[in-house]
């Protein structure tokens, strides 16, 4: 969901049996929307509002990722002013290192995500005593992008524990939700494969008649998806050489925000030998954090060239914004030889719906 959010990949994988992981009533809203079956869908965020309580509990989704001592009583008032049972997770920060980004490393003491490990045991006694509550799970989840399996073996192995002694409090833990964040290759990366990664975890929990829950998000739809982009100039200085391209920062942020590295390759290959450059590929937003790549080394293109800018299939999209009022793009689905408009191209008069000016102004007064 948080990847990529589009209604028709939402169903593209709730029809191969997925589900989804959600943080918001807007993601909820989505979710339901595409068909996705409410008993695989999970609730997690450190900042559930009363509504979207409301909203996940009437639905009857699988059950909340609690982050806070404060949610877990709100969420008790909430289920039982609605006559509901709430099924809930703790989300324990077991304070593993992802060896990530920081800005995406959510598993240690010092973020703001989940409870500290040391006082779970404390909580679900509380939680066990909440009429409106029935602890069913138990969820972690360290951080995006990791591509090594240790950070994640170690999680499990600590949840593993917790979850026995949970067991002996007479918490009867049926859900293991082990988070997602494994890494796709954006550059020279070289993250463990899927299947090598379900075999390691599968062998820590063997024998724990458990139900696991994973997101994998970003390895599902990452390398499935590109940003195409055209040229509009090419500008050299006396120190730098630019290629300014109409996508910027709103269409894809990672750039801007982690620095991320993205391939980014001619969409058609001509026949003329190109000149190769280095340059910065920037877009036309008022901000010099605005670009694609820097010190990108590549054949120059031409004025008019498509730019296929790659890996761009999660957090492409769902972070991108209408800064400086600029529409956001269409989403193409591409299934073989056969492409779909999944998402239509914004317009100017898209920008604006929902606004007004009221009366006085619009008079002067």
């Amino acid at each position: 969901m948080k990847a990529c959010s589009n209604l028709a990949v939402l169903r593209t994988f709730a029809n191969l049996g997925g589900g989804v992981d959600i943080v918001s009533g807007g993601e909820l809203f989505r979710a339901l929307r595409a068909g996705v079956a409410p008993s695989k869908i999970v609730y997690s965020g450190v900042g559930k509002k009363p509504l979207e309580m409301d909203y996940a509990l009437k639905a009857d989704i699988l059950m909340f990722n609690v982050e806070s001592e404060e949610e877990l009583q709100l969420l008790n008032q909430r289920a039982l002013a609605l006559g509901k049972k709430a099924r809930i997770a703790l989300r324990v920060n077991p304070d593993v290192d992802p060896l990530t980004h920081p800005y995406i490393s959510t598993g240690l003491k010092s973020n703001k995500f989940g409870i500290q490990i040391e006082r779970a045991r404390e909580i679900y006694l509380q939680a066990k005593q909440l009429p409106g509550l029935d602890s069913v799970g138990l969820d972690c989840h360290i951080g995006s992008q990791l591509t090594e399996l240790a950070p994640f073996l170690e999680a499990v192995s600590i949840l593993r524990k917790l979850l026995g002694n949970l067991r002996k409090d007479g918490v009867d833990i049926k859900y293991l939700d082990i988070g997602g964040g494994l890494g796709i290759p954006y550059d020279q990366e070289t993250p463990p494969a899927p299947g090598d990664y379900g075999a390691a975890v599968l062998d820590l929990v063997e024998n724990m008649d458990i139900t696991l829950i994973m997101e994998p998000g970003r390895v599902l739809v990452g390398n499935a998806g590109v940003m195409v982009t055209q040229v509009l100039y090419n500008k050299h200085g006396p120190e730098k050489s630019f290629v300014i391209v109409d996508a910027a920062m709103n269409d894809l942020i990672r750039p801007s925000l982690y620095r991320a590295y993205h391939s980014i390759i001619k969409v058609k290959k001509g026949n003329e030998q190109s000149s190769r450059i280095v340059a910065d590929i920037v877009g036309p937003i008022c901000e010099s954090s605005d670009f694609l790549a820097r010190g990108r080394e590549i054949d120059e293109p031409a004025p008019g060239e498509l730019l296929a800018v790659m890996s761009a299939g999660a957090y492409g999209f769902s972070m991108s914004s209408n800064y400086n009022s600029r529409p956001r793009c269409a989403e193409v689905l591409v299934d073989g030889s056969n492409y779909y408009l999944i998402r239509q191209r914004e317009t100017y008069e898209d920008l604006i719906r929902g606004e007004t000016i009221p009366g006085h102004i619009l008079e002067g007064k």
